[in-house]
């Protein structure tokens, strides 16, 4: 099944089509419908907000303060 939403993309390149089409198979792609699916795959995976995961275990730093110096000579 095709995306809809591709097929509009493609069908308004119009001058811009063979450009396209160059670019895709420059890049491997088997066709030009491949290349756009993959591009908004790509557009949509930017946007999304990554979730990163933290451990537990983690130890604290160093929380105790320590003494400034009063005199630049110590």
């Amino acid at each position: 099944m095709q995306n809809q939403e591709i097929i509009k993309i493609i069908e308004n390149l119009k001058g811009r089509k063979n450009y396209e089409q160059k670019k895709a198979a420059k890049l491997g792609f088997p066709s030009l419908y491949k290349y756009f699916e993959y591009k908004i795959l790509k557009e949509r995976e930017a946007k999304e907000p990554k979730i990163e995961v933290f451990e537990e275990n983690v130890e604290p730093q160093n929380t105790e303060k320590k003494k400034k110096k009063k005199c630049t000579c110590c």
